[in-house]
């Protein structure tokens, strides 16, 4: 599946209404905030169709997935908006993993909890918003980490200066970012993957550190990175990934470069691709082939650290990071 879905979802009392985009969308928060409702009715119209006083509108089908048999289940559901309700202790299994990442459906995902087998983007972690409860009967879907780049992101007025650069990456990506901060004499290290990010801050001796690792796949390290801001002062740079921030710096041209930029989803197919970081980065070999930029993930191509190309690339980066890059 790809492209963008909307879902409506309504009776009498509640009407909800959002957008599905990715293969994996979360939606978080405690009781009583909406998510089992939201759910629930997409179940009961399954079952009963209009019958139900649910009125349910998407351009796809929506099905709800839960219990022992979700696996069996499953397998006969293709091209379709699959919802899943907390408690269903299957979400967090690699078995479950696997199914999403060789299916051609996207996932709506309610939990508590971080679904630390599944790369879920930071963008697509929402809340539900009861909007004007008392004065309107109609919750909307919000994201609930919509904010939190406000947070940690320090106002033009007060720049933020790191003493160490902390990258996701240890491939092309920290090589790019670690040349680029040495530059001003600032420290870099790799992490060696998402799950190692947080332990990393944590262990440093650095107070101040900005964290650079890819949005499309650091949705279940939120909750442990904001947790992080209690003792240590932590900027996020958290671009789709390093290979969107050289498709974005315009050294690659192309019609197709923008378009798929613009709108990724009309692109991405979920069976092809568990993450939008394993689009661009395919995307990105793909366009570089047999150019002086052609591009491997696994060591980064010395055109990248020439003036010119850094310098495209370092302009995509938030300009509020008080450092002369």
């Amino acid at each position: 599946m790809r492209g963008t879905h909307q879902v409506i979802v309504r009776n009498s009392r509640v009407q909800f209404k959002f957008e599905v985009s990715r293969n994996i969308t979360i939606i978080r928060g405690d009781s009583a905030t909406g998510k089992t409702t939201l759910i629930g009715m997409i179940a009961d119209y399954e079952r009963n169709g209009a019958a139900s006083g649910i009125e349910l509108s998407c351009d796809v089908p929506c099905v709800v997935l839960e219990g022992p048999g979700w696996m069996r289940n499953l397998s006969f559901i293709h091209g379709s908006i699959v919802f899943v309700d907390e408690g269903n202790t299957f979400t967090s299994s690699h078995d479950f993993a696997r199914a999403v990442r060789d299916s051609d459906n996207y996932y709506v995902i309610a939990t508590r909890e971080s679904l630390f087998s599944l790369p879920y983007s930071v963008s697509e972690v929402y809340g539900i918003r009861n909007s004007g409860r008392s004065s309107s009967r109609y919750p909307q879907v919000s994201r609930l980490y919509s904010t939190f780049y406000q947070i940690y992101d320090p106002s033009p007025s007060a720049p933020f200066i790191p003493e160490l650069v902390v990258v996701e990456d240890s491939n092309a990506g920290f090589e790019f970012f670690s040349e680029l901060f040495s530059r001003v004499g600032i420290p870099c290290v790799s992490a060696g993957g998402k799950g190692n990010v947080c332990r990393t801050v944590k262990d440093a001796s650095e107070q101040s550190i900005l964290v650079i690792a890819d949005g499309a796949a650091f949705g279940p390290e939120m909750e442990g990175a904001t947790s992080l801001g209690a003792y240590k002062r932590l900027r996020l740079f958290l671009p789709e990934s390093f290979e969107w921030l050289v498709l974005n710096s315009g050294l690659i041209g192309g019609s197709d470069v923008a378009d798929a930029l613009a709108n990724p989803s009309d692109h991405i197919e979920s069976r092809d691709f568990f993450s939008w970081e394993r689009f661009f980065t395919a995307f990105l070999v793909g366009k570089t082939r047999g150019t002086y930029l052609q591009y491997e993930k696994r060591a980064l191509n010395p055109a990248y650290l020439q003036d010119r190309e850094m310098g495209a690339i370092k302009g995509e980066m938030p300009k509020d990071i008080g450092v002369s890059l």
